[in-house]
């Protein structure tokens, strides 16, 4: 499947997952919201997976993934991101590529997540190794791949060696940085945390509580290109400034929250993935159902 297949496939719309609400959701029950959220009309349904050593674990995502396709008809599901610290390209490659031959065209490979402290320089080994074992195993099976980039040099490795990017928790203002740094070709397919709720502090206080678990004054990828931003110190102390909050979460009635994913659209994005920050997984899927006349 080219690339033009893929955006079509996609459509404007798809849903991400927190790896932890996943963890805590029977797959019983996931089977019954996956399947909602299909008829909901949204075209893509997404997860993570963090790192071993992450305090909020989730289900291995080659796994998670199998379920979502096989509950579905036509979702494409994404990995946002397989996490390549955890197990070695070869394994990573032939565990999408398996996922890719039994749901042609339904499967999205996001990567990322490298441990090391050169993360480009390894992840462009990790995507050479990968190649070279697709030469010799189950070669000719082919699925897109998108990386977790944020900065420049992230964005020219995906550029050049991968189909697009999926940048997580980023305002529109990325969206459109990442869209120029790319070029019109390559997939870009961000991420949009959300709350419908018209209270500021309500609001903000959903993003802040899981922004606190692991990530309070921490430096990170994500700080660094928050500062590429323009956001300074003042935005980025203890639970982040209310200007940045508001720029990674749409928040208010739902024609409010509407308008920012329009936003990513206009800025550039092929795909932009709804987040509802909630509870647990059926509550999530009231929050996309309370979305989606906006979205048709």
């Amino acid at each position: 499947m080219d690339l033009g297949e893929t955006r079509d496939r996609l459509g404007r719309y798809g849903v991400w997952i927190a790896p932890q609400t996943l963890l805590g959701t029977p797959v019983p029950v996931q089977r019954e919201q996956f399947a909602r959220i299909e008829r909901l009309g949204y075209r893509s349904l997404w997860t993570g997976e963090p790192p071993a050593a992450a305090p909020a674990g989730g289900r291995e995502i080659f796994t998670q993934l199998a379920v979502m396709l096989a509950a579905t008809e036509r979702l494409v599901a994404g990995s946002g991101i397989a996490n390549v610290g955890i197990r070695p390209p070869s394994v990573t490659h032939t565990a999408a590529a398996t996922l890719a031959e039994a749901h042609p065209g339904r499967l999205v490979l996001g990567l990322g997540g490298h441990p090391g402290e050169r993360p480009i320089s390894g992840l462009r080994d990790y995507l050479d190794a990968m190649d070279e074992a697709a030469t010799r195993l189950l070669p000719g099976i082919a699925y897109p791949r998108v990386l977790a980039a944020l900065g420049p040099r992230a964005h020219r490795l995906a550029a050049d060696r991968t189909d697009g990017v999926h940048p997580f928790l980023q305002p529109v203002e990325h969206t459109e940085a990442a869209r120029k740094a790319l070029g019109p070709g390559p997939l870009l397919i961000p991420h949009q945390a959300l709350v419908i709720e018209s209270d500021p502090g309500a609001a903000r206080e959903r993003i802040r509580a899981v922004l606190r678990v692991g990530q309070r004054n921490v430096e990170t990828p994500y700080t660094a290109n928050y500062r590429r931003l323009g956001y300074g110190d003042e935005d980025l102390a203890d639970d982040r400034s209310d200007r940045l909050v508001d720029a990674t979460l749409a928040w208010g009635d739902e024609e409010a929250v509407a308008r920012r994913l329009r936003a990513h659209l206009d800025a550039g994005a092929d795909h932009v993935l709804l987040h509802p920050l909630a509870a647990d997984l059926p509550s999530a899927v009231d929050t996309l159902d309370r979305l989606a006349p906006r979205l048709r």
